[in-house]
């Protein structure tokens, strides 16, 4: 028997209630999908995490024997077994929700962690207001269908053979699958369309991470039109919503505004996850600051065209809705055939923005990323690009590989220009084999050579595109992303692979494959540098060809997973004409992202606390580049550079034949200086002190190490005026018993600071620094004594 007195099977392929076509459950034709099990292929079922002690689950109902047969308090009001309420524990989190008097599943609660034997009520519907909000529309339901006068944004919107597109969809049974995690089915009043809810609660961080599992058992097919991850609810309140936007090379701009009624849709329609928005959201209640006031925060996993709405109806509740982007959207299901949505993670902090961020980073470090939970700390790396663009050859790219070696970089990257016949970005895409004219003696002579200097090797690739003129699309000019007779638009002088047919997916694969089999290549720095333009697919009937939108990226994610089984120490990054693809989904099959093409360290600062609010410092890629900066022709310091990009995974991208002998050796005994103290700051828990945004003259920041043993912080200055100096830093996260001593990494601390205070001293007293003139920054390390 589950969780709600339903029988259920167990096998191989997962546990839910078998359901008939018809819509009866007897147990015996409900089969074939798998749930909550470890990272799986495809990210749609990517919501298991490792589970720990110190999290559960409950289904609290009438029934005292059921609440003790999973060994939880009974809740001694929650009425009868037809009316179960569902309750998730993490971290400082509780999650409940239950099915009220009509059969829907409607959200009870969503905030801080309440005590084990505090009762939570049934669900109970909203009362009518008016005739024009309707019981159904004000009631928080965790997973709507569109039907029965539904006026705000559903969860899932159909249409059948017939015609109807009415949907409302009902609880039928609900199984656990660990103390951490359940599955709920809910089920059409009428018609056999089934809809798995999957429920998981991480027990450190209390991120719950939910997804939908929808299947038909009509005896025709149905065109499913809408279809989201999960929706969540907040209560009436005055809240601020937080979201990040951008363009090219102005990527992470952090967006505050109040929620007023009415609906705020972020969204890419692109193809991919997109700069212009990020799958993130952060909602503050009332006066929520950095560091204090209750905040709801959410990250969509998912690499394709998305969106989330954030929508506040007539009675000031708050909704947010996430998954596949509806627009130009239609995914035709068959009879027994499934479509298995995103996840969509959601957490709750009582800390405030910076509560919230360090809350999803150390999820995504110990439970998305590839290498979780101990995911290995970034390579320094030096790539060629600003050095050479297309111009490689072996003898400049061995001249290069000495100097990096020599400043203290742990991984060599070749760029854009090695394969095919790749002089521009007009040629080349598509073709990858090695470029003879460049690489008489292919690519083994420099990949020896950069071995012999005790650095790892990588390569920049762009698998999904293609360029007109390539060898690639003169034989299959068939393979691209198009509508046959209408013109193919070039963005960059390229086009999009088809990457959901099933003989392009191959094709990409075995080329990478073949890539990284006859070259001892340690990384890949995977590019994907436009958005997509007639997204057709004309292999398939004309009511199918808008699949292309969920099994393009359910390819991407498969050939990425392909290659990094058969080829387990190769490591991935991300990139995106810049940050165009970041997002929970991506990062479970990569090791870091490029955020930005504009590496100015001005600019940086602003782009890198944007980033941080969604994702962990580990996975951004911070170059040191060169001065004048190319994007906005500002001259900066060494010092000042590396200073800025050691804040994340730091890498060097300049042209090291033009740096001076005395940049080589400030770059060089910086690397060496982060190599020290890089685990405390891209694994260790984040303080964003003074935000950069908003005009600042001033930012700061600080990471503490899990065990707060050690902490660092940074110190920048763009100008300071009238003889004022930087303001004195209260630092954050310390053990206030413990004793830290002061180190400087680079600048000083004003006369009079003590070589060694208490954690407490850091905190409430503070630190001054030296800081003052234009474009300056400071770094220093406190170690536990």
């Amino acid at each position: 028997m589950d969780l709600a007195g339903q029988e259920t099977f167990n096998d191989s392929r997962g546990c839910c209630p078998r359901i008939n076509p018809d819509g009866a459950m007897n147990g015996d034709d409900l089969v074939g999908f798998a749930v909550l099990k470890p990272f799986p292929r495809f990210l749609f079922a990517l919501f298991v995490c490792p589970c720990v002690m110190g999290a559960g689950l409950a289904l609290l109902q009438g029934s005292s024997a059921a609440a003790a047969a999973y060994g939880q308090t009974q809740n001694t009001t929650a009425g009868t077994g037809d009316k179960p309420v569902f309750r998730l524990d993490g971290g400082n989190t509780t999650y409940a929700f239950g099915v009220n008097e009509r059969g829907e599943l409607q959200q009870i609660y969503w905030g801080g962690r309440v005590g084990e034997h505090d009762v939570i009520d049934p669900a109970k519907s909203e009362a009518e207001k008016a005739a024009m909000d309707s019981s159904y529309n004000n009631t928080p339901q965790e997973y709507a269908g569109w039907g029965n006068g539904l006026y705000l944004e559903p969860a899932l919107k159909v249409t059948f053979a017939d015609g109807s597109r009415d949907l409302v969809l009902h609880y039928a049974s609900s199984s656990k699958q660990d103390d951490h995690s359940i599955d709920v089915v809910v089920k059409d009043i009428s018609r056999a369309v089934i809809v798995t809810l999957h429920y998981k609660m991480d027990p450190e961080s209390g991120i719950v991470a939910r997804s939908a599992t929808i299947e038909n058992h009509e005896p025709k097919p149905i065109m499913i039109e809408q279809a989201a991850a999960a929706a969540f609810s907040l209560p009436a309140a005055h809240y601020t919503l937080s979201y990040l936007s951008g363009r090219w090379a102005g990527e992470w701009t952090l967006n505050e505004e109040t929620i007023h009624q009415g609906q705020r849709v972020l969204e890419s329609r692109r193809g991919s996850t997109g700069v212009q928005l990020n799958p993130w959201f952060a909602i503050g209640k009332g006066d929520t600051s950095e560091e204090h006031g209750e905040t709801w925060f959410g990250a969509l996993a998912w690499s394709g065209s998305w969106r989330i709405s954030v929508e506040q109806d007539a009675l000031d509740k708050v909704r947010v809705t996430g998954g596949f982007n509806p627009f130009d959207f239609g995914y035709p299901l068959k009879p027994g055939e499934k479509l298995e949505s995103p996840v969509f993670y959601a957490g709750y902090t009582d800390q405030g923005m910076g509560g919230a961020s360090r809350l999803l980073s150390r999820f995504t470090l110990t439970h998305i990323l590839p290498q979780a939970p101990s995911p290995k700390l970034r390579p320094v790396i030096y790539n060629s690009w600003e050095a050479t663009e297309w111009n490689v050859s072996e003898a400049v790219q061995e001249s290069l590989a000495e100097k990096a070696a020599a400043l203290g970089a742990d991984r060599f990257v070749m760029d854009d220009g090695w394969f095919g016949q790749r002089k521009n970005d007009h040629a080349g895409l598509g073709d990858w084999y090695v470029n003879k004219e460049k690489f008489p003696n292919g690519l083994k002579p420099l990949i020896d050579k950069v071995h012999s200097l005790k650095m790892d090797f990588g390569l920049w690739v762009e698998p999904e595109m293609v360029n007109p003129d390539s060898d690639l699309y003169r034989n299959h000019p068939d393979w691209v992303l198009n509508f046959p007779g209408r013109p193919r638009s070039e963005e960059r002088n390229q086009l999009v692979l088809n990457l959901a047919r099933p003989d392009v997916r191959k094709y990409v694969f075995d080329a990478m494959d073949k890539l990284l089999t006859e070259n001892d290549i340690d990384f890949l720095k995977w590019d994907y540098n436009r958005n997509w333009s007639e997204p057709g697919w004309d292999q398939l009937p004309a009511n199918e060809q808008k699949k292309v939108y969920v099994e393009f990226t359910r390819n991407l994610y498969s050939i990425l997973a392909e290659l990094r089984a058969k080829h387990p120490g190769v490591e991935i990054e991300s990139c995106s004409g810049g940050g165009a693809r970041v997002d929970l989904g991506i990062l479970h099959y990569t090791d870091e992202v490029w955020p930005s093409d504009n590496t100015d360290p001005l600019d940086r600062l602003t782009q890198q606390d944007g980033f941080t609010h969604a994702y962990p410092v580990q996975t951004m890629v911070a170059w040191a580049t060169d001065s004048p900066h190319w994007l906005n022709n500002r001259t900066t310091s060494m010092t000042y550079r590396m200073l800025v990009s050691m804040q994340g995974a730091l890498g060097i991208g300049g042209n090291l034949n033009n740096w001076t002998d005395e940049d080589l050796a400030t770059a060089k005994r910086m690397i060496a200086a982060y190599h020290q103290v890089q685990k405390t700051i891209t694994q260790g828990d984040l303080y964003r002190l003074i935000s950069p945004t908003n005009g600042s003259e001033f930012s700061a920041t600080e990471t503490v190490s899990p065990d707060k043993s050690q902490a660092v912080f940074f110190a920048f200055v763009h100008s300071t005026r009238e003889g004022r100096g930087f303001p004195r830093l209260q630092l954050l996260g310390l053990d206030p018993k413990a004793s830290y001593a002061l180190g400087s990494i680079e600048g000083k601390a004003a006369e009079g600071t003590p070589a060694e205070a208490s954690g407490a001293w850091w905190m409430n007293h503070g630190i001054e620094v030296a800081l003052r003139g234009d474009f300056q920054g400071a770094a220093f390390r406190l170690d536990r004594k």
